[in-house]
């Protein structure tokens, strides 16, 4: 049985990883080990991946509920559908989501094997998928090795690693038991899902995760328009309103980093204007029903009378109704970076930048 000072040690080395405070269960075992012991530990207290996973997993069951199994079916769906698209390049899922392993931000890791990269990123493009390609290189046994990752930002996040297609019948290791990785091809990965939900219709759940909107996508879509959007010399200096909405942004970020209903109503609040400059509120909240969260839409649909609360025009039953709400004070603080971001020549976020900040808060 694990000593007491072992059970420790991966308990807070699991806290660490679940935070995604490290990420790599090496560094979160060392970190764990100097909190817990403040000099030299035994290796036999220091304990395995195994045991901190199995940890992770404790806390992603208590923290997360009912939900989280709600949440591993979705994307098991998910994977086997960008599976199907990636067909032709041999994927095999790895990973949480074919283990059972996840928690709140987990990505869907699949390898796929192609000599071009290009033959990758071109199918992804040609489905209009948002990705974002990264190279890393990796020292290990004295030898050096490029790793070519695709990360495609979609209602799930998903890790796609490309190997040459020669190594399609290696298989590597598991850094958290030693033994061969956990993988699966397409023809294994239907079995097992007919298995694991014996009374699901795959047929019909991968078509639903296809259908599945990705709300990240439809805020880019109504953002990138508002760059032709120009506004008056008079109220708006700084220029267009794509411009200006991150410059809102970016104020919204330095008060409130952490509150991603408050950034989106940064970032959206001005949508409606590529749609009709006359009413944009009720243009932007038309647009964004169903995607954003009751406060976020009272904050972008009240956004325009705070101004009037500012300068004291508003009439004394619409103010006492906006005090009444509890997120007063955050329409006001959205009011302040409203007026502040209007400034001209200074640099900001790019939307796919904003986005993804949005995004790693929800997912986290």
């Amino acid at each position: 049985m694990p000593s007491k000072l072992r059970r420790q040690i991966a308990w807070q080395a699991a806290l660490l990883m679940y935070r995604r405070e490290e990420t790599e269960y090496y560094h979160a075992k060392m970190k764990a080990a100097r909190r817990v012991v403040k000099g030299w530990v035994k290796p036999a207290d220091l304990p395995s991946n195994a045991e901190i996973r199995d940890e992770i997993q404790s806390f992603a069951r208590t923290l997360e509920g009912a939900d989280r199994d709600q949440q591993l079916r979705e994307m098991r769906m998910a994977a086997l559908h960008l599976m199907q698209r990636v067909e032709a390049f041999h994927p095999r899922l790895i990973g949480s989501v074919l283990t059972g392993h996840i928690r709140r931000g987990s990505d869907v890791d699949i390898h796929l094997f192609a000599n071009q990269l290009t033959a990758v990123t071109g199918l992804l493009d040609f489905h209009g998928m948002d990705y974002e390609v990264e190279r890393k290189r990796i020292r290990k046994a004295d030898q050096t090795r490029l790793y070519q990752h695709v990360h495609v930002r979609d209602r799930f996040s998903f890790e796609l690693t490309v190997y040459p297609l020669r190594d399609r019948l290696i298989v590597p290791k598991s850094s958290i038991t030693g033994k061969a990785i956990e993988r699966a091809t397409l023809p294994q990965y239907r079995q097992f899902l007919a298995a694991a939900y014996p009374d699901a219709d795959l047929e019909a759940e991968v078509q639903e995760a296809e259908m599945a909107v990705d709300r990240y996508q439809v805020f880019r879509s109504l953002l990138l328009p508002l760059e032709t959007v120009d506004q008056s010399p008079v109220y708006h200096p700084e220029g267009d309103a794509l411009y200006h909405s991150l410059q809102v942004f970016d104020l919204a970020v330095d008060r409130l980093p952490y509150d991603e209903e408050f950034l989106l109503a940064a970032l959206l609040h001005d949508v409606g204007k590529a749609i009709d400059q006359y009413d944009h509120v009720t243009a932007g909240l038309e647009a964004l029903e169903g995607l954003i969260t009751p406060r976020t839409t009272w904050l972008i649909e009240n956004h325009m009378l705070a101004h009037q609360v500012r300068d004291r025009s508003i009439g004394f039953r619409a103010r006492k109704r906006l005090e009444a709400s509890e997120d007063f004070d955050d329409l006001m603080l959205l009011n302040e970076c409203d007026r502040l971001g209007r400034r001209q020549g200074v640099q900001t976020s790019d939307a796919d930048d904003a986005l993804a900040y949005i995004r790693d808060l929800d997912q986290s």
